[in-house]
């Protein structure tokens, strides 16, 4: 493809097609176009000739969107997911370890799916070693319980080379829409016992938020949240302040009652007067 023939048209068409045909959010194509457009000014300076169709696609303006609260599973939801898969069998026992270390850990989707057999240290300080956004190596410390799991995980049969921690039945990757058809066929499962699942929508991502929000109910600091996450920034933290009703209903149980009192108006004798005359 020809660079003239990126003209605006495209990149519009482009972006509906992700929204209509992709479930693409509007918060997603927003940044899918912040890309083209950082694209498009590296363009304007080595293809100046091209001036006129890079500013029409600079033009191309972001949707505008409601904000909508933190999705994120409850305690219970969370039992009712992980004792979802059928352990009697080699996929059953993977996705059980899958969604076991993405609800404790709070890995990205592409740091679950890009997960090694040698990212694993389940010795003292068992932690995940991943490698984050902007290359940022962090490691993220697991439970006993978690730990325990991951050990029986590594002894089973391994698929393909054996390199990746969760693989396909062809020992490959799991791809992103793999990993929607395993969360969306065990949210299924649980919602038989937890009918509050029936309303949500489980991604990795969501999974993510509950990690979060589990910590920020815990009392841990945001700053320590945003480490454990791989946050850049201690704002990006901000939007789980918002999620939960019950926690500003903690906070305003916690606070001392003000000594309001009611007030009661009483007309002045002008008025009553001027009231009678009517």
């Amino acid at each position: 493809m020809d660079f003239k023939e990126i003209d605006a048209p495209l990149v519009a068409a482009f972006l509906d097609d992700l929204e209509k045909h992709h479930d693409v959010s509007v918060r997603s194509r927003n940044l899918r176009l912040t890309a083209i457009h950082s694209f498009f000014r590296y363009a304007a300076l080595e293809a100046p000739e091209h001036s006129a169709q890079i500013q029409r696609v600079l033009a191309i303006p972001s949707k505008r969107f409601t904000r909508t609260l933190v999705n994120f599973l409850t305690r219970p939801e969370v039992d009712a997911l992980l004792a979802a898969p059928d352990q009697r069998t080699w996929s059953g026992r993977r996705d059980h370890a899958f969604l076991l270390v993405a609800a404790q850990t709070g890995l990205r989707l592409s740091e679950m799916t890009g997960l090694k057999r040698e990212d694993l240290v389940l010795g003292a300080g068992a932690h995940v070693r991943v490698i984050g956004k902007g290359r940022k190596e962090r490691c993220t410390p697991v439970t006993r319980s978690t730990r325990a799991v991951l050990k029986s995980w590594l002894h089973e049969p391994q698929r393909g080379d054996g390199d990746v921690l969760f693989p396909n039945a062809r020992g490959g990757r799991l791809s992103v829409h793999g990993v929607q058809y395993l969360l969306n066929k065990h949210r299924e499962a649980a919602s038989r016992v937890c009918p509050s699942l029936n309303k949500k929508r489980i991604t990795v991502h969501c999974l993510r938020h509950t990690v979060a929000m589990d910590l920020l109910q815990s009392g841990v600091p945001r700053s320590v949240i945003a480490l454990w996450l791989g946050h850049e920034s201690v704002e990006t933290t901000q939007i789980y302040l918002e999620a939960t009703l019950a926690m500003k209903e903690q906070a305003l149980a916690k606070m001392s009652p003000l000594r309001g009192k009611a007030g009661r108006f009483r007309p002045t004798d002008q008025l009553l007067g001027f009231l009678n005359s009517l």
